[in-house]
């Protein structure tokens, strides 16, 4: 119950007489964390950051992450594990049949309720995407910002071997609050998409390409290196980062 709201909730409580001192004391005596011994979770985390801990799930075993996943939800209303296999998800939805998973993006959810939503004319943010193959890292990042409640609009599949089709979405980019630019091979996109647009872009290289891609670091290093200003880079595959950026930004605007 460490969220926001809910402990706006249990002090209003307390000054209506309708919860005790004691009973709010007990309630928030698991404030800064939850040791479960294979983890200590942070439940402070919404209120100094202002969305609950993510759940990294690659490498953690199916019934740690069914424990992780439970514990937040009771909680928070709202719990997002990332980076889950299919093969996992398989296991980790029959312990948490409530849980939605998606395959391409590989993120599971924990919801009570419906997530937030921004309005039709509250800022955006645009994720694009360089290739078909860059899908999953693109949807995400895509998703995440849905998830905490962003307005996203997508536009994939328009790298420079094409560049007719970014140029197709130019005015969606160019009203754009935030923009984050999903590219693998050579990374060539995010370089063309900074310099057409006056808002913050945020690059995501992925390892998508052949031998000479490294994996990533080319398309890293183009980035990093982009002659256009007002670039951002994060790591490599890293939509859930470049999500958390994007957010960050609507939600100041947005305030």
């Amino acid at each position: 119950m460490m969220d926001q709201i809910k402990l706006e909730e249990l002090l209003s409580d307390v000054k209506t007489g309708e919860v005790t001192v004691a009973e709010a004391l007990k309630r928030l005596e698991s404030l800064p964390f939850e040791n479960l011994g294979f983890a200590r979770l942070d439940l402070h985390r919404d209120l100094r950051q202002g969305l609950p801990e993510v759940v990294f799930c690659q490498n953690k075993t199916p019934e740690q992450i069914i424990i992780i996943m439970k514990k937040l939800w009771e909680h928070h209303d709202h719990v997002l594990g990332t980076r889950l296999s299919p093969d996992a998800a398989n296991i980790v939805q029959k312990g948490l049949p409530e849980a939605d998973y998606d395959p391409m993006s590989r993120l599971l959810q924990l919801s009570r309720g419906e997530l937030p939503q921004a309005g039709k004319d509250a800022p955006y943010g645009m994720v694009v995407s360089g290739g078909t193959a860059d899908q999953p890292v693109a949807e995400e990042a895509a998703i995440t910002l849905e998830f905490l409640g962003s307005r996203v609009i997508r536009a994939y599949d328009i790298g420079v071997s094409g560049v007719h089709r970014l140029f197709d979405q130019h005015a969606l980019l160019s009203e754009a609050d935030v923009i984050i630019s999903v590219a693998g091979m050579e990374g060539a996109l995010t370089s063309v998409v900074g310099g057409l647009v006056s808002c913050p872009v945020i690059g995501v290289p992925t390892s998508v390409g052949y031998g000479a891609n490294f994996q990533g670091i080319s398309a890293l290093l183009a980035m990093l290196n982009a002659c256009a200003p007002g670039i951002a880079v994060v790591n490599i595959d890293n939509g859930f980062g470049a999500a958390v950026y994007a957010h960050s930004i609507l939600r100041r605007i947005g305030k």
